[in-house]
């Protein structure tokens, strides 16, 4: 299991989200109560937490797609809850949402799922730059050779690294990552964390990475946070979070690593 390198690029002058007490509750039950999060300019900021903590109702908040209960919510100096429909979709043109199951459209060939969002969001662009943009990020994936397939021909881990390729091909300035080595093989999942520390590289992007999957986690996060009981309880990085005597916090790791 790698441990990331040190990343020199980060900017903690710079929060390109920050967020102050978020609450969100469905009916009776709170999910997330009253969480503090910054996320700096080039940062890949991991968020732990089991199934039903809450990590992809938070991711969820951010892009807009549901409303907070309480509390603050700034991406990249704007407040969501605040913005009207037209000024959330321009938001949302700078914050990419790589969902977990890639949310590919099965009718279109690979070259067509990147092309959409371009026809849609880039109409001033020629056939020449759409083409060259989609062969950009399709080699920045390292499938290049699939541009004409369907995505059913295509394997879980090919349909997750075009899913990548399409939320890069607007040039986002923050990554949205919701379990991205989910129902992956190991092999595959390596090479998933190799792409998002890539991403984060070559597109000078700012992530958050939700994941319950360590291995993932100290390979892919600068700084990693653990959702415990609606509330971030431990902070830092992989060794800082885990070296606890919090029985919760030693469950999840020995489910992770432990026979």
């Amino acid at each position: 299991m790698s441990l990331k390198k040190t990343n020199p690029n980060i900017n903690r002058e710079n929060k390109v989200i920050e967020i102050r007490g978020l609450k969100k509750a469905f009916d009776d039950f709170e999910v997330l109560k009253g969480v503090n999060l910054d996320l700096f300019q080039g940062e890949n900021l991991v968020v732990l937490g089991r199934s039903g903590t809450g990590k992809s109702v938070l991711i969820k908040i951010i892009a807009g797609l549901l409303s907070p209960d309480e509390g603050m919510v700034k991406v990249l100096g704007k407040e969501v809850d605040k913005l009207n429909s037209k000024e959330l979709d321009k938001l949302r043109l700078k914050v990419g949402f790589s969902f977990q199951n890639s949310a590919l459209y099965d009718s279109m060939t690979v070259y067509e799922n990147l092309e959409f969002p371009l026809i849609r969001h880039a109409k001033s662009m020629t056939r020449a730059e759409r083409d060259q943009a989609i062969h950009f990020v399709l080699d920045a994936v390292g499938l290049l050779q699939t541009a004409n397939q369907m995505p059913s021909e295509l394997s879980g881990g090919q349909r997750k690294r075009i899913g990548i390729a399409r939320t890069l091909i607007l040039k986002p300035e923050i990554m949205l990552y919701d379990e991205p080595t989910a129902g992956l093989d190991p092999i595959t999942c390596i090479e998933i964390n190799s792409l998002i520390n890539d991403v984060q590289e070559r597109f000078n992007t700012s992530a958050i990475i939700i994941t319950h999957d360590l291995t993932c986690a100290r390979s892919v996060g600068d700084r990693m946070v653990m959702l415990l009981d609606g509330q971030f309880k431990r902070e830092g990085t992989f060794e800082e979070v885990f070296s606890s005597d919090d029985e919760r916090v030693k469950m999840f790791y020995d489910y992770n690593f432990v026979n």
